[in-house]
């Protein structure tokens, strides 16, 4: 069951088209909304929130009208957004307990809830600071704070390990995984990290200049490539890697003595071509298999559309 539906939504900024004809269903559990910047992925968030207004099209969020329904769709659902959005001179429950009430919480319910969400967060300690003195790390997990606090049925996440050291990275990735798939909440993670979406999401959709380039599940489409063939050799040898060049393939990647090569043109009998290149170079192949793409493989042919 989808969660979002996007028909033929159009949104121009002046002359500036930022989503074309778009048209998604996002479904439930969590999903990664990949593209590269410019691509719309944040226009996107904001006109299901009903923060803009579609020049044409329609959006479904929840069973809720993003044209029509904002305030209700904004009390259901939770928005991270890229850039901070702390109050100055709020601490960090109060800040969150406000956010708690603008979403229609009873003010005593979002206090008890606000303490809840920092403890989950790992702002425990903190709850009490001004949130203006936060580290990067510490403002990054109040927004995520303030985006749980009223309990909402979707998250919208948009860039949720901006600016954080590796340390801070991986224990937001833990809690966005933790929120999916152990708290009941659906999640759209919008990033143009492919490590961070591949940690913690189920499917994506791909947005390139204004449209919708591709979407599936992530094992799907990280499936065997037809002209991808993994090779283990004895030992690396450059000659090998110059033969198989001859032979049609372009080098991929190496790790050790594995190689990853990808067939230039339509020929068919990979490993045979591989087993006459090792013979050519004198060196002996100690493994074979199919390549199975990369989620940045993928990613690359939609937004490309070379192959």
């Amino acid at each position: 069951m989808a969660v979002v539906t996007l028909e033929s939504l159009t949104v121009a900024y002046g002359r500036f088209v930022a989503l074309r004809d778009f048209s998604v269903a996002v479904p439930e559990g969590c999903v990664g909304l990949l593209g590269p910047n410019g691509a719309g992925k944040t226009t996107m968030l904001k006109t299901m929130l009903g923060f803009i207004k579609p020049a044409g099209g329609r959006g479904d969020v929840l069973g809720l009208e993003s044209g029509r329904d904002g305030n209700g769709i904004r009390q259901v659902v939770g928005y991270m957004p890229e850039q901070d959005c702390h109050i100055p001179g709020m601490n960090a429950v109060q800040f969150v307990a406000y956010a708690g009430e603008l979403a229609g919480m009873a003010r005593n319910h979002a206090l008890q809830r606000a303490h809840e969400v920092l403890e989950y967060t790992g702002l425990g300690e903190a709850r009490y600071r001004a949130v203006e003195t936060y580290s990067t790390g510490m403002k990054q997990r109040i927004k995520l704070a303030q985006a749980l606090v009223h309990g909402p049925k979707l998250l919208l996440l948009d860039e949720p390990t901006n600016g954080l050291d590796p340390r801070g990275r991986q224990e937001m990735l833990a809690l966005v995984r933790d929120i999916s798939a152990n708290k009941g909440v659906n999640v759209l993670v919008c990033s143009h990290l492919l490590p961070d979406i591949e940690r913690t999401c189920d499917s994506v959709v791909v947005i390139s200049q204004g449209q919708m380039k591709l979407q599936g599940g992530i094992q799907e489409l990280r499936g065997l490539s037809s002209k991808a063939i993994d090779v283990e050799l004895r030992e690396s040898s450059g000659h090998f890697l110059q033969a198989a060049a001859a032979k049609g393939f372009e080098l991929v990647s190496a790790k050790g003595n594995w190689y990853r090569l990808h067939a230039t043109d339509e020929g068919d009998d990979l490993s045979q071509r591989v087993f006459a290149a090792a013979a050519e170079s004198g060196v002996q192949v100690r493994g074979l298999k199919p390549g199975a793409r990369s989620l940045e493989e993928a990613f690359m042919e939609a937004i490309d559309g070379n192959r």
